[in-house]
């Protein structure tokens, strides 16, 4: 067993001293004969997801197939929760802890570039306007990987080690305005009503990593991600004598380059970094007229609860202060919703499956993933149960990862040789933490 491993093994057995660690410097077995009995399927399946992309609150194709996969398997899959959502339990044959794996199934408003073969032609309507949509993120690689580990467990479910909960999420991306989904209404409908797991694993392949590699890192891993909108009234009048009314547009401009001061001089990004965007502006229709009010929208993404609320309070400030300098007002809605928590992986749980992770992909391959300012709601399962949320390469072996298309591109590509590396992460993960023992749970 390489020395890191050793380290970590010593150093898990020392935060849980009752285990008989499991994880071992080679692959399981029984993973290795899943893999390969399934790769076919997992890449099929992942094309024809992928092939057939659905917005958030809108998977009802994905989740058929999900539901229909999870019965075949002979299971008694729940559906319909948070409007899409499906779950299913193996129970196995031996005592053990209660695990639950998620993926999620949603896809964007994105039209796609990348020339496969199987690439999607789908549209739909997204803000009113017409928009291609893709699975420009992953969700299809996601969502393939978990019918994978789900028919491999069933598989082996009489030596297996306590129940697996299977959570095929919608919505991650965001319901759409108005809407309520994701990972808390999957919880405020009872996703772990009934089985509250023990810990809840997830994964995510990303373009920053090459195929043969896994990133996890304990403790805080993506950001929160807060959502604001702030409409700036103003009066209108004619372009062409604006000391008769109020320009918003003139007051906007000057709110957003005020409010990146917020981040650059305000708040201490040596402790932790701080994003704030404006990602859209919308206000006037002609030339020449002067608009009533101007609406801008954006998000905040933090590390630091007391940071994150000092950046909503500061952005207030400034919306309406700038606003009363230019004689206008301004609407705010700071946040404008509930956002997303931090990704936060339980330090224990990390330490004790990294040797896992290295099994799978080989110690070498498993790096320290840095801070993702990205967001991911499954942080609402890590705040209920111990968090695992780890990240699979999805860049050609040998590309520069850098320089792929990145997540939410419409060129974002998967090689496909990350669906057998997440499948058998995820099933060594798994199997390691179920032989564990239940009394041995994080947390």
């Amino acid at each position: 067993m390489p020395r890191r491993a050793v380290t970590l093994l010593l150093a898990c057995c020392a935060v849980f001293p009752a285990a008989i660690a499991s994880a071992a410097d080679a692959q399981r077995a029984e993973v290795t004969r899943a893999a390969a009995t399934l790769q076919e399927k997992v890449v099929d399946w992942r094309r024809d997801i992928h092939q057939h992309p659905e917005l958030s609150n809108r998977e009802t194709r994905t989740a058929a197939k999900v539901a229909d996969h999870l019965r075949s398997l002979g299971l008694e899959p729940r559906t319909g929760i948070a409007h899409h959502g499906v779950t299913a339990v193996v129970k196995g044959g031996r005592p053990g802890p209660r695990l639950a794996l998620r993926a999620d199934m949603d896809a964007l408003p994105v039209t796609e570039a990348t020339g496969l073969p199987f690439a999607s032609t789908a549209t739909d309507t997204y803000r009113g306007q017409s928009t291609g949509v893709m699975h420009a993120c992953g969700h299809d690689v996601h969502t393939a990987i978990l019918m994978g580990v789900a028919e491999a467990l069933v598989g082996m479910r009489e030596q297996l080690a306590g129940e697996v909960l299977f959570v095929f999420q919608p919505a991650e991306e965001g319901a759409p305005e108005g809407e309520e989904g994701g990972a808390r209404l999957m919880l405020e409908e009872g996703v772990f009503a009934g089985f509250k797991p023990d810990a809840v694993f997830g994964l995510h392949v990303f373009s920053t990593l090459n195929a043969d590699t896994i990133g996890v890192r304990a403790g805080p891993t993506m950001a929160a991600s807060d959502r604001f909108g702030m409409k700036v009234i103003g009066r209108q009048t004619h372009g062409s004598r604006p000391w008769g009314g109020v320009d918003p547009i003139l007051a906007a401009a000057q709110i957003v380059n005020q409010s990146q001061a917020i981040v650059s001089r305000q708040m201490d990004i040596s402790k932790q970094p701080v994003v704030l965007t404006f990602g859209a502006i919308n206000g006037g229709i002609r030339y020449n007229i002067i608009p009533d009010s101007v609406e801008l929208v954006g998000t905040i993404r933090t590390f630091d609860e007391a940071m994150r609320a000092d950046v909503f309070r500061r952005l207030a400030s400034v919306a309406e202060h700038v606003a009363a300098a230019n004689g206008a007002t301004v609407e705010a809605q700071i946040p404008a919703e509930e956002g997303n928590p931090v990704t936060f992986n339980n330090e224990a749980l990390t330490a004790r499956m990294r040797p896992s992770l290295e099994a799978a992909a080989g110690a070498g391959n498993v790096v320290e993933m840095p801070l993702v300012m990205g967001a991911e709601d499954f942080s609402l399962y890590a705040q209920e149960v111990p968090g695992l949320f780890f990240f699979v390469g999805a860049t050609t072996v040998g590309a520069d990862a850098a320089s792929a298309p990145s997540n939410h591109s419409p060129k974002f590509d998967v090689d496909e040789s990350a669906l057998d590396l997440g499948l058998r992460a995820m099933l060594q993960a798994t199997l390691d933490y179920l032989d564990d023992g239940d009394g041995d749970r994080a947390g």
